[in-house]
């Protein structure tokens, strides 16, 4: 069965589109500045790609995940095309991969750029910038001190002689707070190094050194790209979802986002008549949801929802799962993605509820005037 465009009511936002078939399997995934004018241009009389006509015939629905930005959704189209491996994707066959900051796990931690993190790094991204990425360890290295040679000199590098390292080589104190504080850093709580970085620029700029202040500016723009770009990979998701909420009136919705090792893979939606209690939509989607899926590790929610379907959910999973309203962070950032989604589902909602209402109006007043 064709995909029918009148039924496609997709948000003017970022985001990847997933086209399905009627048994779930993912036909095709795309990415989006405006995720309504994209979908709507695989159904114009002239499509650009020879294969388009054929996707839209062997396709039954559009689903789609908001993200904050294009960058995001980028990122997040690669992942979900090699999670799901569409037939009608190209599947990436020069493997380009985007780049990530690693922190090794080395007695004495280096920090590299790399397309390959090393197996027990911690690892930040994939980046869109790598640029911006660069830039960021520079930073970090003349922040705190971070070695990035291949092994431990008993004389000192080059770099430790010209302060970009803290040369724990030589002496180890305190290299393990510097560590922390650049893993700090990367996990989001940039908020000190770019005050700092705020202040160089504003006295550069007050001495009339322009260019020492643009290199501060860029600096800061480097960073606030770099940690903007965790929201749909990052470390901290190894086994979590995110419920998001959205109502208007008597509608509402809660979406489900889903996060597996490091990576935002899906979301399922749940329609609901919304009597006013946040937490008790939440609890019932949730038990409804959790009744036939195992739940996960951590489960993020808009509101507290009690403690009884806290106890439930860890008895379906046999043991403890973790449920909290995250108020910062990474964590934090997760969960209002889902309620991005969940508002761009209600009014999805809404509008083909008005469609439908509007439609059963025009046959009433049909078959009176028939």
């Amino acid at each position: 069965m064709a995909l029918d465009p009148t039924g496609l009511d997709l948000p003017n936002k970022p985001g990847v589109y997933l086209f399905r078939r009627a048994d779930e399997r993912v036909t095709y995934v795309g990415k989006a500045t405006d995720l309504h004018s994209r979908v709507r241009s695989y159904f114009t009389p002239n499509p650009d790609r020879k294969m388009v006509p054929r996707l839209v015939e062997d396709s039954d629905r559009v689903d789609f995940i908001v993200t904050k930005s294009p960058s995001d959704a980028l990122i997040l189209e690669r992942q979900l095309i090699r999670e799901h491996k569409p037939r009608y994707n190209s599947m990436l066959k020069d493997d380009k991969s985007y780049p990530f900051i690693a922190l090794t796990d080395h007695e004495h931690p280096r920090i590299i750029y790399t397309r390959h993190p090393p197996e027990g790094s911690l690892r930040w991204g994939p980046f869109s910038d790598p640029g911006a990425a660069k830039r960021v360890i520079q930073l970090l290295r003349r922040q705190f001190g971070i070695r990035d040679c291949p092994e431990l000199l008993p004389q000192g590098c080059l770099a430790m002689h010209i302060g970009l390292c803290h040369g724990p080589c030589i002496d180890e104190t305190g290299y393990d707070e510097h560590v922390a504080a650049a893993i700090s850093v990367l996990d989001g709580d940039a908020g000190v190094l770019i005050g700092s970085l705020q202040k160089d620029m504003d006295a550069a700029s007050h001495a009339q050194k322009y260019e020492e202040a643009a290199t501060s500016r860029d600096l800061i723009g480097s960073v606030q790209r770099t940690v903007s770009q965790q929201v749909v990979h990052s470390r901290f998701y190894q086994d979590c979802d995110a419920i998001g909420f959205a109502s208007r009136g008597d509608t509402g919705m809660v979406v489900v986002l889903n996060a597996k090792d490091g990576i935002v893979q899906g979301q399922l939606e749940y329609p609901l008549i919304h009597r006013g209690d946040i937490a008790d939509s939440v609890a019932c989607v949730l038990a409804e949801h959790y009744s036939s899926t195992k739940p996960p590790r951590t489960v993020l929610v808009p509101a507290p929802i009690g403690e009884s379907i806290g106890a439930w959910l860890s008895e379906r999973r046999g043991s403890a799962v973790d449920v909290r309203v995250p108020q910062r962070g990474e964590l934090a950032q997760l969960r209002g993605m889902a309620d991005q989604n969940a508002e761009a589902q209600v009014e999805r909602h809404q509008k083909r509820r008005s469609g439908s209402l509007e439609q059963a109006a025009a046959d009433d007043a049909a078959r009176l005037l028939g």
